[in-house]
């Protein structure tokens, strides 16, 4: 059997195939536009006729998709009178509340990064189990598109769309969960989340020693998810941010080093 090419997709089912799976793509696309244009909580998608043009899918793919963002509470639909972004649930907003100060401190202080790494460690093992006991067919193509969309951020190369993708990916598995605690809490953290995935990512996927690596565990956990098996989709989740943890602890022990090194004194000629 050939070898798989090791920035491509492993073959799923048909069933599966992300791109065969139009609710599913149609769901990616309106995410997308609720980034790109920044809609708020609050604010409205463009009128159905106008956003199926817009995203090239039919009325009847348009009203999947918008069921599928309206069953994870991203959007919330009012007969006659159009879709909207959904506010975020009271404890969402009450996590919210209590995160928003200290996104600076995490932002500011790279230190930091390892308190949001055990955070990780102990939600995204739990988020693994669940998701690979509970994930129905939609979840399964959800998380196999957002690993596509990983695989194709990094051979695009945009530092931004892997650190987004990333984080889609890992969140992505925290809904197939179908723990409402457990995913509003996972949704919370969402900004922290990110911000924690953009700065390892900035050293993490510079060096040729942990790129490959991130990799294969990513895969590792999405097959493990994709595949039922819950004990190993905990083990892979702990086995990536164990990975994350000793890398960047190791990076930043060498940036020290270069550091101490750059301040000595030049050479001087023995006399």
């Amino acid at each position: 059997m050939p070898r798989s090419h090791p920035l491509s997709a492993d073959a799923l089912p048909v069933a599966t195939r992300p791109a065969e799976r139009v609710p599913d793509r149609v769901a990616a696309q309106l995410r997308a536009l609720i980034d790109r244009r920044g809609l708020k909580p609050g604010e409205r998608l463009p009128a159905e006729r106008a956003l199926a043009l817009e995203l090239a899918v039919s009325r009847s793919a348009l009203r999947e998709g918008i069921a599928q963002l309206a069953s994870q509470g991203l959007l919330v639909s009012r007969v006659g009178g159009g879709t909207y972004v959904r506010a975020p649930a009271p404890l969402d907003a009450a996590l919210d509340a209590q995160l928003a100060p200290y996104l600076p401190l995490f932002q500011g202080d790279p230190e930091y990064r390892f308190d949001v790494l055990e955070i990780r460690h102990a939600l995204e093992g739990a988020t693994a189990w669940h998701a690979a006991q509970r994930a129905t067919e939609s979840d399964r193509a959800r998380i196999a598109t957002a690993f596509e969309a990983l695989l194709a951020a990094h051979e695009q190369g945009d530092a931004a769309r892997q650190a987004q993708a990333d984080a889609d990916f890992h969140l992505a598995i925290a809904e197939a969960s179908h723990n409402l605690v457990l995913l509003q809490v996972m949704r919370a953290l969402f900004r922290l989340l990110q911000s924690n995935i953009s700065q390892n990512r900035e050293k993490l996927y510079t060096s040729p020693q942990t790129f490959a690596p991130l990799l294969a565990q990513h895969r590792a956990l999405k097959d493990a998810v994709l595949a039922g098996d819950a004990d190993r989709a905990r083990h892979a989740a702990h086995e990536h941010l164990a990975f994350v943890h000793g890398s960047l602890k190791t990076l930043d022990e060498d940036e020290a080093r270069r550091a101490r090194a750059s301040r000595l004194p030049p050479d001087r000629p023995l006399p």
